[in-house]
């Protein structure tokens, strides 16, 4: 599959469920721990707002990751921010990052990931502290642009 250029746009989705905050360990670069997300180029109609095409990407990037459907987006924070991508020209990004709530069961993307799980609120403080957590396939830390949003948006309150 040949690369693709880096759009520069991506979105992020955060999923709480009693006291948790759903992470995938991404199976492609960057690795890490991260919340479900992905570029906002190939999703939605063309023709769409902006507005809906951010949404709609958020909407499919959680199904395809986790299995599960977002029922309702907030947007909580929208930025941008230096980050590495595995696509050509991917050094930054124009995030929008929402808080979704969900129906469905969980199931990981095989293809796109190690694994998911629902990351407590110590888990949380670790990872904050950069310290790695162990999985059953070995310790994963979080992925350096989502350590800068958690931050930024003072995460574990939330839990």
């Amino acid at each position: 599959m040949p690369v693709k250029t880096c759009d520069h746009t991506s979105v992020g989705v955060l999923v709480f469920r009693d006291g948790t905050l759903l992470l995938i360990d991404r199976k492609r670069p960057p690795f890490g721990l991260a919340a479900p997300a992905g570029h906002v180029d190939s999703h939605g109609d063309s023709d769409a707002t902006e507005h809906t095409r951010f949404q709609q990407t958020a909407k499919d990037e959680l199904q395809e990751e986790t299995g599960l459907t977002a029922t309702r987006l907030t947007l909580v924070a929208e930025g941008r921010k230096e980050n590495a991508c595995r696509r050509i020209d991917g050094s930054w990004h124009f995030w929008r990052i929402y808080e979704a709530d969900t129906v469905g069961e969980l199931a990981p993307s095989t293809d796109e990931t190690n694994g998911a799980f629902w990351c407590t609120r110590e888990q949380m403080k670790d990872l904050l502290e950069g310290k790695a957590i162990q999985m059953p396939y070995g310790e994963v830390a979080l992925e350096s642009v989502w350590k800068e949003w958690f931050e930024e948006l003072d995460i574990l309150p939330r839990f």
